[in-house]
Parts: C-alpha cells; sequence; structure tokens
C-alpha cells in the first residue's frame, strides 16, 4: 500500500461510514478501479475505527448520559424506567446478533463475502429496501418512544451489514425507518449503535495487524494515517447527514447505490475490473 492509497481511502472510509451507501463495499471498490491491491477486511476495521472516533466525540454528551444512567439504574430500580437506562439496554440487545454472527462466520466474512459481484447486487437491492423503507415508514416515532422490541429488530438488521454492500447505517436506518421512526431519530440511533460493534471488530483486527497476522501489507503508519483522516472525514459527515434528513429523503442515496450498484456489475462482467484474489 502506498501512501497516497491510504489517504484516499481514509478519506472514501469517512464520507461513506455514516452515508447509507457502504462504506465496505467502496472499500472493495475504489482499489479495484485503480488497479491497487486489496486492502483487506481487516484495514478496514481498523480505518472504522476513526469514523468510530467521531462518533464518539460528536455524540459524546448523549453516551456520556446513557452510560451514567445505565450504570446506576443496575443499583437504583428507581432509574430503570428513564430514557437513558432503556436506550443502553437497547444498545446491548440490538449489539448481540452482530457480535455472535461476526465470530460464528469470520472467515466467510473476510474471504468468501469480499466479492464484486456480491457487492454490485447487494447495493442495488439493500438500496431498494432503503427507498422502499422510507416511503412506506410513518416517520412519526421518535427516539425516546423506542421499544425493546424496536432495539432488537434493529439490532438483526445491523448484523446484515457483515455482507460487504448492505451498509451497516443503510441496514438499520431501514428498520428504523420500518419500525415508524422518523429519519434524523434513525440515523441517530443508527449511529450510537455502531459504536459498540465497531469498536470491538476494529480492536480486534488491529491487534491481528500489529502480530503481522492481517492487513493486505499494508504498514502499520499508512493504517493509522487512513485511521486519522477518516476520523475527521466522518465527523463532518456525521454533522451533515444528521441536518441533511431533517428535510430530506433517503431518495439520493437510493439512486446512488443502484447506480453504483449497476456500475460494478458491468464492469465486473466486461472484466474491467476483479474481485479481489
Amino acid at each position: 500500500m502506498s501512501l497516497i492509497e491510504a489517504i484516499v481511502l481514509g478519506i472514501v472510509q469517512g464520507l461513506t461510514e455514516f452515508l447509507p451507501i457502504s462504506s465496505s463495499a467502496h472499500q472493495l471498490i475504489v482499489p479495484a478501479i485503480f488497479g491497487w491491491e486489496d486492502p483487506g477486511a481487516a484495514f478496514t476495521a481498523v480505518t472504522q475505527l476513526g469514523t468510530e472516533a467521531a462518533v464518539l466525540i460528536y455524540f459524546r454528551r448523549d453516551l456520556w448520559s446513557i452510560a451514567e444512567v445505565w450504570t446506576r439504574s443496575l443499583f437504583r430500580p428507581v432509574l430503570r424506567s428513564t430514557a437513558h437506562a432503556k436506550m443502553g439496554w437497547y444498545l446491548i440487545v440490538a449489539t448481540i446478533p452482530i457480535g455472535l454472527l461476526g465470530l460464528a462466520f469470520e472467515s466467510q466474512i473476510e474471504n468468501g463475502a469480499r466479492n464484486l459481484w456480491l457487492v454490485g447486487t447487494v447495493l442495488i437491492v439493500f438500496g431498494l429496501i432503503l427507498g422502499a423503507a422510507d416511503r412506506i415508514g410513518t416517520h412519526e416515532r421518535e427516539l425516546g418512544q423506542m421499544s425493546t422490541r424496536d432495539g432488537i429488530l434493529i439490532g438483526l438488521a445491523q448484523s446484515l451489514a457483515l455482507v460487504p454492500g448492505v451498509s451497516r447505517s443503510g441496514a438499520t436506518m431501514s428498520a428504523g425507518l420500518l419500525l415508524g421512526l422518523d429519519r434524523a431519530a434513525a440515523a441517530r440511533f443508527s449511529f450510537l449503535l455502531a459504536v459498540p460493534a465497531v469498536v470491538l471488530s476494529g480492536l480486534y483486527q488491529l491487534v491481528a495487524i500489529v502480530g503481522g497476522e492481517e492487513g493486505g501489507g499494508a504498514p502499520i503508519g499508512y493504517v493509522l494515517l487512513a485511521t486519522v483522516i477518516s476520523f475527521a472525514v466522518g465527523y463532518a459527515a456525521i454533522a451533515w447527514l444528521l441536518r441533511y434528513l431533517t428535510t430530506h429523503s433517503v431518495s439520493v442515496f437510493v439512486i446512488y447505490r443502484v447506480a453504483l450498484g449497476a456500475l460494478v456489475l458491468a464492469l465486473t462482467a466486461t472484466g474491467a475490473i476483479q474481485s479481489p484474489g
């Protein structure tokens, strides 16, 4: 991996992690188009730590309040009915599915799922699902009106993002919209929910890179640079998306996903780009 590749992929990660267009898909597509070596699932997971640091800082007050009230509620039953205590439990139960499935299918995710035919198809299919969810959803419920059932269903949707092209934010936002959440609330819960799963995954893969087991040939210095860049770009993307969704639908992301998916399938069919490995 070169310095330019690390910079470009860091920017790509920051731009695409929070938009419902799949960062993992772009981390496969961009190197394929430019003829670069596949950075590997581990590189993607570690650079996600940068974007998750952006979430931690952007939502630091929310996250601190949730953690503080949830912890106190373990010892003070009167607090268990508060919104922050409930949100703590929602984030926990919603993280369990992706944790279990990620460990169970680690090999398939890192190898078999990194296929451009699959990525192109999934981009289109889940883009259309996102559009349908936006049209069907009532957009009437706010974050404070969530239930445990909502947390479980959105968590199951998040686990689909183990397949490159699905998009973690796209899948969770789609589930939230189908459950009646308004667009901003669906996006906000999606961002909060990404924190535990992505941080744990990134730390797990960072150990592998430092140990020389993974990383697609990426020097640790370049991995760290890409992670810092993804943090800065990701922070700006969060602020922009939350403002955007207060007055706009998700149609622009649906159109982009379908167009990109069709392009990937066409380029793959003609041999212009090839799946990694």
